[in-house]
C-alpha cells in the first residue's frame, strides 16, 4: 500500500470523525478555523494535502491533539471552561455584565449568557433575526422582561420565553439582578 495515501485516508477519518463527534457541520469548522469550507471537505475525503497551518488551525478548532491525529486521539470528552475564563463582555445598556458560557460554534443558533445586573441595571436589544426566541430565567433578584409591546417582572426560578425578533428590553428592579439567557435562532 502506498504510505501517501495511508496518511490521506487517516488524516482525513481522524478530522471527519472529530468533526462529527462535536456535531459540527462543514461551514462551522470552516467559520471556527479560517479554512475554506470546500479545502475542509477536500480534506476529509483525502483529495487534498494541506499545510501544516491549515492542519493546525483544524486541530484547533475541532480541539484534538496535532501530535496525534494521524493516531485518532482526540481531547477528552468533558471540556471544561473555568469560571475567570469565560469571555465577558459589557452590556449594551447600562449596569451589566454578560458572560458567554456557549462555545463560539454555537453563534447564531443557540447561544447561552450569564447576566449579572447592577442596581438599575439594563440591556437593550434591537430585533434579532425572524423567528428568534430568547429564554431568560432569573436566579437572583427581580428582572423585567419586555417584547414589543408586553412586559412581566419575574423572580427567582422563574421563566420568560418570548420573541425576539423586534424590540426587547431586560431591567433589574429592586437592586441587583443574575439571570441565564438562551438566544434560539429559528
Amino acid at each position: 500500500m502506498n504510505p501517501r495515501s495511508d496518511i490521506h485516508d487517516r488524516l482525513a477519518a481522524s478530522l471527519r470523525d472529530a468533526r462529527k463527534t462535536r456535531g459540527l457541520s462543514l461551514d462551522a469548522v470552516a467559520k471556527l478555523s479560517g479554512v475554506s469550507r470546500s479545502m475542509v471537505s477536500q480534506i476529509e475525503r483525502g483529495e487534498s494535502s494541506p499545510t501544516v497551518a491549515t492542519l493546525w488551525n483544524l486541530t484547533q478548532a475541532l480541539q484534538i491533539d496535532f501530535a496525534g491525529l494521524l493516531e485518532g486521539r482526540t481531547a477528552p470528552g468533558i471540556e471544561v471552561v473555568r469560571a475567570e475564563a469565560a469571555p465577558v463582555i459589557g452590556g449594551r445598556g447600562q449596569g451589566l455584565t454578560i458572560r458567554i458560557l456557549s462555545p463560539a460554534e454555537d453563534v447564531g443558533e443557540n447561544e447561552v449568557y450569564d447576566l449579572r445586573f447592577a442596581s438599575a441595571g439594563r440591556l437593550d436589544s434591537e430585533p434579532h433575526s425572524a423567528g428568534c426566541r430568547e429564554h431568560l430565567t432569573v436566579i437572583e433578584g427581580l428582572v423585567r422582561v419586555t417584547s414589543g409591546d408586553e412586559d412581566s417582572l419575574l423572580g427567582p426560578g422563574d421563566t420568560a420565553r418570548y420573541p425576539a425578533d423586534r424590540p426587547h428590553a431586560l431591567a433589574a428592579e429592586d437592586g441587583p439582578a443574575r439571570a441565564l439567557l438562551i438566544v434560539q435562532d429559528s
